[in-house]
């Protein structure tokens, strides 16, 4: 995660704007690979897309408000769901455990991202 944080920083790419994002679900089995995933699918290749709810968030606010040329909301098209379904499960958790694939999709589209399941 720091690798991609510092890369995001100072090295990579600026993309252009669109209003649909890929995320390649097929190693989504833990909270982090989600994390990782998804940095990959708004950023490109090394992007970073936080490490907690809270840092997803800024991350996802901080996208969208500079690039406001494109509508809202955007659009995530979730590749081969069923595998962060089954490892990550899906009953909510009352401690502090690794968020469960539900509650992630929650996440999601509380920052107004409309979420597909492929």
């Amino acid at each position: 995660m720091a690798v991609a944080r510092e890369y995001a920083r100072q090295l990579a790419p600026v993309r252009a704007p669109t209003t649909t994002y890929h995320l390649d679900g097929r190693h989504i089995t833990d909270e982090p690979a989600f994390y990782c995933a998804l940095g990959e699918a708004v950023h490109g290749p090394g992007g970073y897309a936080g490490r907690s709810p809270d840092t997803l968030r800024d991350m996802l606010t901080d996208c969208l408000r500079h690039t406001t040329a494109t509508p809202s909301p955007r659009t995530l098209i979730w590749h081969t769901a069923h595998t962060a379904r089954t490892c990550l499960g899906v009953t909510p958790r009352t401690d502090d455990r690794a968020r469960t694939f539900e509650e992630l999709l929650t996440l999601l589209r509380q920052t107004n991202i409309e979420v597909v399941l492929a």
